[in-house]
C-alpha cells in the first residue's frame, strides 16, 4: 500500500472542515478533505448563524449564497404557562453590517462544498480515519476507503471531526466535562400559527414551586412557518428515552441519536401542551433524540495536528455559539497554516492558534452551559453588550502573544481619540462606510478593501499634510516584512481633499467621516490587520523600523 501525499489531511466535512478546507485552498495550499459519511447528512442541526460569521464567509467570498438562502432571526417570544413573557429583540448598533440569522445545517454544507469545488477539490466520502502516527516531518494517517485501505502522509492534519473526534483520541488530548441528565427531540416541521414571522418561540411550564420542568424551543428556518423545534423527550415507558448520545462508545454523551426520533405525533403531544396558539403541526422533514455534554480540549494542538469545531469544544447549543465558534475557529488556523507551508511564518505562530481559540472555547462553554442552567437574563448587563458577546462580535485576541503585549501598545488606543475608542491589537477590525474611491460612483465599505485578498492589510491614515514619501516608504518595508503578502491602501482623512503629490498607493477618502469615528486614528497612523479580520498593529507616526518589527513576530 504506497502512501499518497498532501499539505493539509482535514477529517471531517462538516461547516468547520468545510471552512479550513476552502481557506486553505484559497491560498493556494494542497488540500484534502475526507469524512466517513458515504453522503451528506440532510439535518437542520445547527441552525443559527451569527453576524461574525457572516463576516467571514464576506472575506471568503461566499456570503452572497448564503443571503440569498438564509432568514433573519430578528428576535425570541417567550411564554410561561402560556401567558406572554419578555420579548427580546436582537437589534445591533447600525455599523455592524450584518445581523442574526437562521439557515439549515444541510444547506451551510451545500454551499460550503460547492464554494469549495469551486477551488478544485471535493470531498472525499466514506472515508474514515483509521490512525494517526506523527513524524518530524509530517503525519502518516490510516484511511479507510470505499476502495480499501489507505496510507496518507500530510505535512499537518486538522481533526474537524465532531465530538467523537478519531483524531483527538488519536493523539490522546483530554476531553474533560459532564453531560446534561436530559434527553431532548428535535424536529424540523410546518405550523399554522399566527405568531410573527423572523422570531424565535421559547415557551416554558413551571411546576408549583416555579421551577421549569417542560420546554419548547422553536428557530425559524427558510420556508413558511417552518420551524427547526426543540423538546424534551417525555419519561416513562411510552417516551422516546434511553438515547446516550455515545454511537462511538467513547464515553461522550454528545450529539444525534442514530435511527430514532420523534414522529408528528410526539411533535403534536408537546405543542398541544406549551403552544401559546392552538396549531397544528405537519411536513416532518426530520427528527431525531440528542444529548448534550460540556467538554474542553485541554490543547488544540499536539505536535502538527490541531483541533478545531466540535472536535475542541462541545456546549449545550444555548444562543447558536457552537458551528459558529468552529468556522472561527478554522478561520484562524488556515491562514497561519499556509504561512507555516510557504516557509514565511514566524516561529511561534502556529501555537498561537491554542493560544488565542482555547480562551475563547473556554468562554464560550462556560457561558453556554451557565445560560442553558441558570436561563438567559438580558437585564444582567448592558443588552447591546450582550448581543454583541452572541454576535461573536467582542472576541479579541489581545491577550494572545500577537496582540498587544506591551504597554506601549496599550497606549496607542488613546492617541487619535481622547476617549481612547477605537480597536485595540487583537480586536476584530471594525467595518466602516462611506469611503470614495477614484472611478467608483458610489461610496464602498472598509470591509470591501479587507477583503479583497487573503493577505494582511496595511491602513495608513493621511492627513492633508502627509507625504507620498512617507507613505511609500512604510508600503515597502511592510511589503517586504511580509514577503509580498501584504496589501496596502490608504485612507485620506475628510480633510483632505486630495492624495499627496505623486502617491502610488490604492487610496480611499473618509469622506464620511465613519474611519475616524470606528477607528480614532492619529494623523499619519499605521494599522496592520490580519487575513482574518483581527487587527495586529496600530502604530502612531509608524517609522518603516517599528512597522518591520511588528511584522517580524508573524512573517520569518
Amino acid at each position: 500500500m504506497d502512501d499518497t501525499e498532501t499539505e493539509v489531511l482535514v477529517v471531517g466535512a462538516g461547516p468547520v472542515g468545510l471552512t479550513a478546507a476552502a481557506e486553505l485552498r484559497r491560498r493556494g495550499v494542497g488540500c484534502r478533505i475526507v469524512d466517513r459519511l458515504a453522503r451528506p447528512q440532510p439535518y437542520a442541526k445547527a441552525v443559527g448563524i451569527q453576524p461574525r460569521t457572516l463576516e467571514v464567509w464576506e472575506a471568503m467570498g461566499l456570503v452572497g449564497r448564503v443571503l440569498d438562502e438564509a432568514v433573519p432571526m430578528l428576535g425570541q417570544l417567550t411564554f410561561v404557562d402560556g401567558e406572554p413573557g419578555p420579548r427580546l429583540d436582537l437589534d445591533l448598533p447600525a455599523e455592524v453590517p450584518y445581523r442574526f440569522a437562521a439557515l439549515p445545517q444541510d444547506v451551510t454544507e451545500r454551499l460550503l462544498t460547492e464554494h469549495l469545488a469551486g477551488f478544485g477539490t471535493r470531498v472525499e466520502r466514506g472515508t474514515e480515519l483509521l490512525g494517526l502516527d506523527q513524524r518530524e516531518d509530517h503525519v502518516r494517517a490510516t484511511l479507510a476507503t470505499p476502495d480499501g485501505p489507505a496510507g496518507l502522509r500530510a505535512r499537518y492534519v486538522l481533526g474537524c471531526d465532531g465530538a467523537h473526534s478519531r483524531v483527538r483520541r488519536a493523539i490522546g488530548v483530554d476531553f474533560a466535562g459532564d453531560a446534561f441528565p436530559e434527553q431532548y427531540m428535535l424536529g424540523d416541521v410546518e405550523v399554522d400559527w399566527d405568531l410573527p414571522e423572523g422570531y424565535g418561540v421559547r415557551c416554558t411550564r413551571r411546576t408549583g414551586d416555579g421551577v421549569a420542568d417542560d420546554v419548547l424551543v422553536c428557530i425559524p428556518l427558510p420556508g413558511h412557518r417552518r420551524y427547526r423545534m426543540s423538546m424534551l423527550v417525555p419519561s416513562g415507558p411510552d417516551g422516546a428515552g434511553g438515547a446516550d448520545g455515545d454511537a462511538d462508545g467513547d464515553g461522550v454523551t454528545h450529539g444525534l441519536e442514530p435511527g430514532r426520533g420523534p414522529g408528528l405525533r410526539d411533535v403534536q403531544a408537546v405543542l398541544d401542551r406549551l403552544s401559546p396558539r392552538p396549531t397544528t403541526a405537519g411536513t416532518l422533514r426530520w427528527s431525531s433524540v440528542f444529548r448534550i455534554s460540556h467538554r474542553l480540549a485541554d490543547r488544540y494542538r499536539v505536535g502538527r495536528v490541531f483541533l478545531a469545531g466540535d472536535a475542541a469544544h462541545i456546549h449545550p447549543p444555548t444562543g447558536a455559539q457552537g458551528m459558529n465558534t468552529g468556522v472561527q475557529d478554522a478561520f484562524n488556523l488556515a491562514w497561519k497554516l499556509a504561512l507555516a507551508l510557504r516557509g514565511v511564518a514566524a516561529d511561534g505562530l502556529l501555537d498561537s492558534y491554542h493560544a488565542e481559540r482555547h480562551p475563547v472555547g473556554e468562554e464560550v462553554v462556560g457561558r453556554t452551559v451557565r445560560d442553558a442552567r441558570a436561563g438567559f437574563d438580558p437585564d444582567a448587563e448592558d443588552l447591546t453588550t450582550v448581543l454583541l458577546r452572541q454576535a461573536q462580535l467582542l472576541v479579541s485576541y489581545r491577550d494572545g502573544p500577537l496582540g498587544a503585549v506591551d504597554a506601549a501598545a496599550d497606549a496607542t488606543a488613546a492617541v487619535g481619540d481622547p476617549a481612547g475608542a477605537g480597536p485595540l491589537a487583537g480586536d476584530r477590525a471594525p467595518d466602516c462606510t462611506g469611503l470614495e474611491r477614484p472611478l467608483a460612483a458610489f461610496p464602498v465599505r472598509l470591509f470591501e478593501l479587507l477583503h479583497g485578498g487573503p493577505h494582511h492589510a496595511l491602513l495608513l491614515y493621511a492627513g492633508a499634510e502627509a507625504r507620498a514619501e512617507r507613505l511609500h516608504a512604510l508600503a515597502d518595508a511592510a511589503r517586504a516584512a511580509a514577503h509580498g503578502l501584504l496589501d496596502v491602501h490608504v485612507l485620506l482623512a475628510r480633510d483632505a481633499a486630495a492624495p499627496p503629490e505623486g502617491l502610488l498607493l490604492p487610496f480611499a477618502r473618509d469622506a464620511a467621516g465613519s474611519f475616524r469615528t470606528a477607528w480614532a486614528p492619529a494623523d499619519g497612523e499605521a494599522f496592520v490587520v490580519r487575513p482574518d479580520g483581527h487587527l495586529d498593529a496600530r502604530l502612531p507616526a509608524a517609522a518603516p523600523a517599528d512597522l518591520t518589527a511588528r511584522l517580524r513576530r508573524t512573517f520569518r
